[in-house]
């Protein structure tokens, strides 16, 4: 790819669903929640979090995102991702000190991220600019709705 892609960060709306969900189909490995990642999912995160999650957009299309949210106490990114011919350009990284700064405005003051052990792309990125892999804590969930199946991408 010959030279830098023009690309703006801008605050993710509703009404981006459609595209933002074709972005993350696109993307290889990447899970998709069947009920969190829904039309009235990621609608119900937006509305909880108005102000703090991002997209790029180059050429009147979504080329990357950030889901970002926080609960008053500490932020939390999901499903970071950039289009693959447009990665390696700064628009991850733009993203992030975006979605930062949105986080900070709401007195927010630590954010963090899971990746997955196999997401070798994304966890050298998160490495590369500056963010601490944490070895001291383990991470536990539980689910609550069987419901919710994760279904990754193959391409």
């Amino acid at each position: 790819m010959a030279g830098m892609m023009d690309y703006k960060i801008r605050n993710m709306k509703a009404e981006d669903y459609p595209n933002v969900f074709a972005l993350w189909r696109g993307i290889d490995g990447f899970g998709i929640r069947s009920i969190d990642d829904s039309k009235e999912g990621v609608e119900r995160f937006l509305k909880r979090n108005p102000t703090t999650s991002v997209v790029a957009e180059s050429g009147g299309e979504i080329v990357g995102s950030i889901l970002c949210g926080h609960d008053g106490r500490r932020g939390c990114f999901y499903h970071v991702c950039v289009k693959k011919e447009f990665r390696k350009q700064g628009i991850g990284k733009a993203m992030a000190v975006e979605a930062m700064k949105a986080l900070q405005t709401e007195k927010i003051n630590k954010v963090c991220l899971i990746a997955f052990t196999a997401n070798e792309v994304g966890n050298q990125f998160w490495k590369s600019v500056g963010w601490t892999f944490r070895q001291d804590l383990n991470y536990y969930d539980f689910v609550l709705n069987e419901e919710n199946i994760t279904r990754f991408n193959s391409i």
